[in-house]
């Protein structure tokens, strides 16, 4: 068998030392481009392999970051998550580490295999997603004393955490604007139940756009119900059915299923996306792309926002930071065929 190459081959042939080597690969030390350079090609040429068991043993540490995960509902999977499932992974292993997934069945308690994760060592911090209100995983791990950051926010008087999170309200708020410089002034929204989180803060926008536009919401217009293509083809049908004088001649939504629902809706009626009614979306899923019209949405920075998440986790886990640190990345206005060509009467 050929011999191991070890850390100190690759530093003998880089013209470097062992230290300098071991610490350009964990990303902790900042070198010329040229060094950078030098030592990747090196560790190509030699085919150098971390031993991870070693470093483990030295370190005391799994390099291993757990991120529960809800299985999907069947027949349906959410572009948004996969997006940053797959940011996370790479983003985790540029820096050294792998990512641990375990599942959290909707409804269930995970607070045993926190626990356990933690007290066994197997896992060095966590990633979580789907904050819902409230949610008692944030102090639970505090408590624990084991790094985390979050993908989204949950209300949390007694502890401070990291997370990084998509602006839905601020979004929402730039789509609501863009429908009124195109002349929309009954527009209408259709919202997730009241115990969804980031429903309510993507309705916030929509409140906050129409306040500040001077523009009375009529109770009407505001839907809240749970579900997507259904929900937002039975809530159209709805809106379509008041009075002319009451009608809204756009509809916003906060998810882009919700939006292909009520753009069928108003196909029913006879009446023509954009022309006659605006509908926007949320996400800029992958699906839409074969809608015509083209929907108007406002995309997500999935990629972007794992890749942040893995840069604050990893920072805390070794060392680089103690404060917690709290990102908002907003979401891309897409414009597209259903939100155009409306003619004011």
């Amino acid at each position: 068998m050929a011999k191991k190459v070890t850390l100190k081959d690759v530093a003998k042939h880089a013209g470097v030392s062992y230290q300098t080597v071991s610490k350009i690969l964990r990303g902790q030390i900042q070198v010329t481009p040229e060094v950078r350079a030098r030592v990747q090609r090196t560790v190509e040429e030699l085919g150098y392999r971390p031993n991870v068991t070693a470093r483990n043993l030295r370190t005391q540490a799994s390099h291993l970051i757990g991120y529960s995960w809800q299985p999907s509902r069947q027949n349906f999977l959410s572009p948004i998550l996969e997006e940053f499932e797959q940011s996370v992974v790479e983003a985790a292993e540029k820096r050294g580490y792998h990512i641990l997934l375990f599942p959290q069945p909707e409804g269930t308690d995970s607070s045993k295999t926190y626990e356990e994760l933690v007290y066994s060592g197997r896992v060095d911090g966590f990633i979580l997603s789907d904050l819902g209100y409230d949610d008692r995983r944030i102090p639970a791990l505090q408590a624990l004393n084991i790094p985390l950051v979050a993908f989204g926010r949950t209300h949390c008087d007694d502890c401070t955490y990291s997370f990084v999170d998509v602006d839905g309200r601020a979004g929402v708020r730039l789509v609501v604007k863009h429908l009124l410089n195109q002349g929309h002034e009954r527009i209408a929204v259709l919202a997730w139940p009241e115990e969804s989180r980031v429903g309510t803060d993507r309705l916030s926008g929509y409140l906050d756009a129409m306040n500040e536009a001077g523009i009375p919401v009529d109770p009407a217009w505001v839907k809240r119900g749970a579900g997507e293509y259904d929900y937002g083809y039975a809530a159209a049908h709805e809106l379509l059915a008041l009075p002319a004088r009451q009608r809204p001649t756009a509809i916003v939504t906060v998810f882009d299923l919700i939006a292909i629902g009520a753009m069928h809706a108003i196909d029913e009626r006879g009446l023509v996306v954009g022309r006659d009614i605006a509908v926007t979306g949320f996400d800029d899923m992958p699906v839409i792309v074969y809608l015509r019209p083209g929907l108007t949405t406002l995309r997500q920075p999935a990629w972007d926002v794992g890749q942040r998440v893995i840069e604050i986790l990893v920072d805390q886990l070794e060392g680089n930071t103690s404060e917690a640190r709290q990102v908002l990345l907003p979401p891309e206005l897409i414009i597209r065929e259903s939100s155009q060509g409306y003619q004011p009467s």
